[in-house]
């Protein structure tokens, strides 16, 4: 403005100068005129230095304006840069927020810590695929991405998009072999309770399993809706096994379901799960979700001895108190085990196969007793008909109960198993050939009593008469807790359950029960325990130790009846011409008053160091080696390697070395004749290594 004044003045006196040496029009005389010399010099240079004023005005006004139009460019430019850079910064912020939010709800749901949204953050287990989908976005916003998942064209998303539903391959490729110095006949499985003592032919030799059949397959289907994620969870490995399974050539064994379950996860914490799923006996990481199991992470599919754990039928509700306390309750599908031996029974043995029997007509040998809980799987059905345990017709589903809390520092469980057993017992399902076998005790006048009901049994015939069903309630308690120190590089959980019918919950699987001499059921009482420790000193490296037993307390009783019935049909011969006649007879074994039941102090166990001699070719020899088992322990160590673990997945190799022994009870029975009662305890021991190589999906 003020170099405009200064133009504007300047021209302005321009102007008046020039005005000023303009002539005017006038009818008065014209002045007399200066003289010429001296007035011209003064007005031209009084014109020269004001254009030359004008001149530099002009030029400094021009030098301005350029000037002023490059600093009006470059402010348009900087503004348009800073519309961009608002407009970006805004869609950046929109996405960071959009992001740190579902990063929030990914991270709260995986860690069972609920912020601002009660349900996602309930079930890490329903909210995986969502964090899978999220974990892109995430780490583009966040820088923390690791490997992005578009790192190369040949890589691709950890879900599958279909119709609304984000569905999750998973499992693992494996190669494994396992070395016993006692073979078991098993594969890669081992029946913890069932390692040859001494007198068996297979603990005279060593064996090497080579398997892949516990590679595995799964499948995790999820949708979210407005206040709920819905979804279902397949697994499945190859360790069964069909009638025609054999490993002469194709080595061909069938699929089998581990896991299948559908889930309905609202986000008020409320989870209903329903299917084949891991009991909620099993412990689990954090909280009590689905899928976040905490298994022995040993090769064996077994796990380890005083593992508590079942997969079975299970319809289960939790309710999800924010991450930090959990409360649930799960319906379950029984199954009995009975264990012992002993049992009252009646045995015919038909030399020539009589025509007619106690049991059945024309069978060589048949035996009867008088109670039954397990049948066998029917034909037409899908029970497996082959399985010689048999099914339980269960009389109601077991309960259990569980409450988990996560303060802070460790996660800690208490929980609760109801079970229901029922059997049918027949009191003339064991009768001898006399009047009043049943009645009495041989040699005495003391009735045998068969639930209650005496003398109805006068019949040698075998029969229904009195049968009646038999029920009884069993169950146990249970807590464990795991502590995560030093940054989450050691792992330390112990774990302890006891109760009575509950041995099937163990690893080792313990009998549930036992029968007494009147066919009722006895519950056996069991306890097991397992403690770990699990350290982790890289990303790549995984050691731990398990030190595990299970214990069965003795159920013994005496009182049982063993019967041996002969029959010889009637022989026709000739003498000199004449037909001679041997009558049919029936001779009768009557053993009243005899012991059984699990771990009786008088059971005989004499035969259970010494070998028996095979039944056949294709058939190792047993003993009569009573050998009810006592406790079972396993201790082992290993270590998983992981050499790659990527966006391409994980490949790892692991060792594993066990040492399994088994004590049963001792017995004062078996002594050789003439000799003083002994007690034998059988011991059996088996020490076993383990291999894996794995390839896991990514």
């Amino acid at each position: 403005m003020n170099k405009l004044a200064a133009l504007t003045l300047s021209l302005f006196l321009v102007c008046g100068t020039a005005l000023a040496d303009t002539p005017k029009d006038s009818d008065a005389p014209a002045a007399k005129p200066k003289p010429a010399a001296t007035a011209k010099p003064t007005a031209e240079k009084s014109s020269a230095e004001i254009a030359a004023e004008v001149e530099a005005l002009r030029q400094a006004l021009q030098s301005q304006q350029e000037e002023l139009n490059l600093l009006k460019e470059e402010l348009a430019k900087r503004d348009r840069q800073i519309d961009a850079a608002r407009e970006e910064a805004a869609t950046a912020n929109s996405r960071a927020a959009e992001a740190s939010s579902k990063a929030t709800e990914a991270v709260a749901t995986s860690t069972a810590a609920k912020s601002d949204t009660v349900a996602l953050n309930s079930s890490v287990a329903a909210l995986k695929t969502s964090n899978d989908t999220l974990a892109l976005s995430v780490a583009n916003a966040t820088g923390n991405s690791g490997e992005s998942q578009l790192q190369s064209s040949d890589d691709g998303p950890a879900t599958i998009r279909y119709k609304g539903v984000n569905i999750t391959p998973g499992g693992f490729l494996a190669a494994e072999t396992v070395y016993r110095n006692r073979a078991t006949s098993s594969d890669i499985n081992t029946p913890l309770t069932s390692i040859p003592y001494t007198a068996s032919d297979l603990a005279h030799l060593g064996e090497n399993a080579f398997t892949g059949r516990q590679s595995r397959i799964s499948m995790l289907v999820q949708g979210k809706l407005a206040a709920a994620t819905i979804g279902g969870y397949y697994e499945a490995d190859f360790l069964g096994a069909g009638t025609t399974s054999n490993n002469r050539q194709s080595n061909s064994y069938v699929l089998r379901q581990r896991q299948a379950f559908a889930q309905a996860a609202f986000d008020n914490g409320w989870i209903f799960t329903g299917g084949q799923q891991w009991s909620l006996a099993t412990e689990t990481k954090k909280g009590m979700f689905n899928r976040q199991e905490d298994l022995p992470a040993v090769i064996d599919p077994q796990y380890n001895a005083g593992f508590t754990w079942a997969r079975q039928y299970g319809f289960r509700v939790v309710k999800d108190f924010g991450g930090k306390f959990a409360l649930g309750m799960s319906v379950e599908g029984p199954q009995a085990t009975i264990g012992g031996r002993g049992f009252s029974s009646v045995t015919t043995i038909n030399d020539g196969a009589a025509p007619a029997t106690i049991v059945t007509s024309g069978a060589t040998t048949g035996q009867t007793g008088n109670f039954f809980i397990n049948a066998p799987g029917a034909g037409g059905g899908l029970y497996n008909a082959f399985d010689a345990n048999g099914y339980t017709v269960n009389k109601a589903p077991d309960l259990i109960f569980k409450a988990a809390a996560d303060p802070g520092f460790g996660h800690y469980e208490l929980f609760g198993i109801v079970s229901f057993f029922r059997d049918r017992i027949y009191p003339c399902g064991v009768v001898g050939t006399n009047a009043g076998d049943s009645d009495y005790i041989a040699g005495t006048t003391t009735l045998v009593t068969y639930n209650g009901y005496n003398g109805a049994c006068a019949s040698t015939t075998v029969s229904a008469v009195g049968a009646t069903n038999s029920s009884t309630t069993g169950g146990g308690l249970g807590a464990s807790a795991l502590w995560s120190l030093f940054g989450k590089k050691l792992d330390f959980g112990v774990k302890g359950v006891a109760g009575d019918g509950i041995g099937r919950y163990g690893s080792a699987q313990l009998a549930d029960a036992t029968a007494r001499p009147d066919g009722t059921l006895s519950l056996i009482r069991t306890a097991h325990g397992l403690g770990r420790l699990e350290w982790h000193p890289n990303r790549k490296l995984d050691v731990y130790g398990y030190y595990g037993l299970e214990y069965a307390w003795r159920a013994g009783y005496q009182g049982y009846e063993a019967i041996t019935i002969t029959k010889t049909p009637a022989i026709n011969y000739l003498v000199g011409g004449v037909l001679t006649t041997v009558p049919a007879t029936t001779t009768t074994s009557f053993k009243a008053n005899q012991i059984g039941g699990y771990g009786n102090v008088a059971a005989n166990n004499f035969a259970c160091a010494t070998e028996a001699v095979p039944t056949n070719d294709f058939n190792p020899g047993s003993s009569s080696c009573a050998g009810d088992v006592r406790v079972v322990q396993e201790g082992s160590l290993g270590f998983w390697y992981k050499f790659y673990q990527g966006s391409k997945g994980r490949m790892q190799f692991g060792v594993q070395y066990s040492y399994l022994w088994k004590d049963a009870y001792s017995g004062t029975g078996g002594a050789p004749s003439g000799s003083a009662p002994i007690s034998i305890g059988p011991k059996a021991v088996d020490n076993m290594l383990f291999t894996s190589f794995r390839y896991y999906l990514p």
